[in-house]
């Protein structure tokens, strides 16, 4: 550990979070940290703890689980083990849109805070949580990010979405300001095109980070022109690929052209980091400490070793309550016979099989992560589903299920900030539908490319 990394672990980041802030981020980290190592037996017995009294909350303060519970002849006390969350249905976003005040602790009205995602089946969506649980996602997220190499004050490059929304200069600053003390250097993966891929390259090269994180999409396309007889001058210690899947190709060009081991994580707006690759690399550990992930069939029975629907209980959210959430990706269940070599005793899964958002192209060689459209579809509250296609090089079109009215505001808005990236070259058809059609797989697919592979 570097003389910075331990100033800012001891010094700099208490006096940001805790003392200007007043968050509990750095106290959470170190108590998950501690019980990463825990045994699996010891992590079943803290997740009963945690279960019970949130059970015990929904029956109590959540209008919706009163109900539901009342309606299933349900109580808390018949949890004893973490299996035993098996009883209640998953429940999905339309179940959450449709009863949305009553999904919201009567003890936390008015006290919660509210994010929405553009979802990674195309369908925004909204949802509340409570101060603690952002800031107990923070520290998850970081012990997850650790284990690849990326803890505190490591110097850090994020090949990352740019800010769709509508912060303002202050926030922005502030937000400068901080990725500076963090030694974190961000730079739009929403910008990448063909012709100034070699920005990119010089970015590292001059910043020389020791972790590289960003979209899968945007770092494959980096990696590919890298391999294409650029090399890079600067090697880092370790990659991080997050937002989307990553194949074993992926990965394999990316150690190539980066010449550093890759780490992929997996999570969700709705939870933040969900599981994360340890040095092993034997699939995503779990944070059982802070979430039950559940992979089950479509009637919610729990799988061993196969692939079904993943199912999350947030611990901590008590605000708005999240039990046997399903967010719509598959992936696969492990039969837990054995123990990670890492020693902790956090459980694995995976890999996750949904989610794979297929890179978009324009005729002047931008290229557009998928991840670009949910980052800034979910700004438009009209919007209830959508898909991005592209059949042409020069034209994308973007199918909309709208609830309420769909304004020329609104159309307005998502020709400036799409044209933004695109280019005056790519012509833009927006089209209202009635809805949208699944994949065979059962999936809706955020962005579909039908151009072959040499297209630009």
């Amino acid at each position: 550990m570097s003389m910075y990394e331990r100033l800012f672990r001891s010094v700099l980041y208490p006096a940001y979070e805790s003392g200007l802030r007043g968050r509990k981020t750095l106290r959470y980290l170190q108590e998950y940290e501690r019980q990463q190592w825990l045994s699996p037996e010891e992590l079943r017995a803290l997740q009963t703890t945690k279960l019970r009294a949130l059970l015990e909350h929904c029956q109590v303060q959540v209008p919706y689980w009163r109900r539901r519970f009342r309606e299933l002849g349900f109580t808390w006390q018949d949890l004893r083990q973490p299996e035993d969350l098996a009883a209640l249905p998953p429940i999905g976003k339309d179940e959450i849109r449709a009863h949305y005040d009553d999904m919201i602790a009567e003890n936390w009205r008015g006290k919660t805070w509210r994010k929405a995602t553009g979802g990674s089946t195309g369908q925004p969506f909204a949802f509340e949580y409570t101060r603690e649980s952002y800031e107990r996602r923070m520290a998850v997220m970081q012990r997850g990010y650790a284990w690849a190499g990326a803890s505190f004050g490591v110097k850090r490059l994020d090949v990352w979405g740019g800010d769709l929304g509508l912060s303002s200069s202050s926030q922005r600053f502030k937000a400068g300001l901080f990725d500076s003390v963090l030694r974190r250097r961000v730079v739009s993966a929403f910008d990448m095109r063909r012709d100034n891929l070699h920005e990119y390259a010089q970015a590292i090269e001059s910043w020389r980070p020791q972790v590289i994180v960003g979209y899968t999409s945007a770092l494959e396309t980096l990696a590919d022109w890298i391999l294409d007889g650029n090399p890079l001058g600067w090697h880092p210690d370790s990659v991080i690929t997050a937002a989307e899947m990553l194949s074993d190709r992926q990965r394999a060009a990316l150690e190539r052209a980066f010449g550093a081991p890759v780490f992929h994580t997996y999570g969700c707006r709705e939870f933040m980091l969900i599981g994360a690759e340890c040095e092993h690399h034997h699939g995503y550990h779990a944070s059982d400490d802070h979430l039950v992930v559940e992979i089950a069939d479509e009637t919610g029975k729990p799988l061993v070793a196969d692939v079904g629907n993943v199912l999350i209980t947030d611990l901590h959210n008590w605000g708005m309550p999240f039990l046997r959430y399903a967010n719509g990706d598959l992936a696969r269940a492990s039969d837990g016979a054995e123990r990670c070599p890492c020693g902790r005793g956090l459980k694995r899964f995976g890999p996750v099989e949904g989610r794979r958002l297929d890179v978009l192209r324009t005729p002047d060689g931008r290229i557009i992560p998928g991840e670009f459209f949910p980052h800034l579809l979910k700004e438009v509250a009209a919007v209830d589903r959508f898909q991005v296609r592209q059949r042409q090089l020069d034209c994308l079109e973007l199918l909309i299920v709208s609830k309420g009215e769909f304004t020329a505001a609104d159309e307005s808005f998502l020709r400036d900030k799409i044209s933004g990236v695109t280019g005056d070259a790519t012509r833009l058809d927006i089209r209202l539908v009635d809805d949208i059609p699944l994949t065979p797989s059962g999936k809706r697919r955020v962005t579909v490319s039908e151009l072959p592979t040499d297209a630009a």
